[in-house]
C-alpha cells in the first residue's frame, strides 16, 4: 500500500472510533428522575402539614367480581409529581379503607420509583409482590392494573408503567401478564 491509502484508512479508523465512543457514551437512553432527586429530597425541608392535600383514586379488588373498584384517598399535594406518585403507591400498599381486597401482597414494599421524560413510570417492588402473590390470571391482572391504573389515572405526566421486582425486569409476576415492557392503563377493568 502506498502512503496515501494508509493515511486515508487511518483517518477512517480514527473517525469511526470517535463516532463509536460518542454514540455509546451518549447512550440513547432516556433520562430518568430517581425518586431521590432534589424535589423528593426537599420533602424534609417542607412541612407536610403546611401543604394542601389533593384527592386521588386508588384501585382495589373485590371478592364479588374481577373488576378494579375505585376508592378516593387524600395525599399531600407536594410540588413534586414523583413524591405524589410515591404517596399513591404507598396508599395502595396500605390497603382499602372500605373493605375491598388489597391488590398487592401485604408484605410488599416500594423499593424505588422513577419517571422518564416520555412519561414512563418505573415502579420497583420488593420480591414479596411475586413470592406471596395469589395464583391465577385474575389476581395477577388485578395487581398489575391496580398499580398501572392508579398512576396513569391520577397523574397526566404518566402514560405507561413498567413494573420491576427487586430492581430487575421480570417476564411476568405470576406467569400470566407480560411485564417485559411498559404497560398502558386498562380502564375496561374498572367497575362501573
Amino acid at each position: 500500500m502506498d502512503a496515501k491509502k494508509i493515511i486515508i484508512l487511518s483517518a477512517l479508523v480514527v473517525v469511526s472510533l470517535i463516532l463509536a465512543v460518542v454514540f455509546f457514551r451518549s447512550g440513547g437512553e432516556e433520562k430518568i428522575k430517581h425518586y431521590l432527586d432534589e424535589s423528593f429530597q426537599e420533602k424534609d425541608n417542607l412541612s407536610e402539614e403546611s401543604l394542601p392535600t389533593r384527592s386521588i383514586t386508588l384501585y382495589f379488588l373485590s371478592e364479588d367480581d374481577n373488576y378494579l373498584h375505585p376508592e378516593k384517598r387524600e395525599i399531600v399535594d407536594h410540588p413534586s409529581i414523583v413524591h405524589q406518585a410515591i404517596q399513591s403507591i404507598e396508599e395502595l400498599l396500605k390497603g382499602s379503607q372500605n373493605g375491598l381486597l388489597p391488590p398487592l401482597p401485604v408484605d410488599t414494599e416500594l423499593r424505588e420509583f422513577f419517571i422518564t421524560k416520555r412519561g414512563i413510570a418505573y415502579v420497583d417492588f420488593s420480591s414479596e409482590i411475586r413470592e406471596e402473590h395469589l395464583s391465577g390470571t385474575s389476581a395477577e391482572m388485578g395487581t398489575v392494573f391496580a398499580v398501572v391504573n392508579t398512576l396513569t389515572y391520577n397523574f397526566k405526566d404518566i402514560n405507561k408503567v413498567f413494573i420491576l421486582i427487586d430492581g430487575s425486569e421480570k417476564e411476568t409476576l405470576a406467569g400470566h401478564i407480560d411485564l417485559s415492557r411498559p404497560l398502558v392503563p386498562r380502564y375496561d377493568l374498572v367497575a362501573n
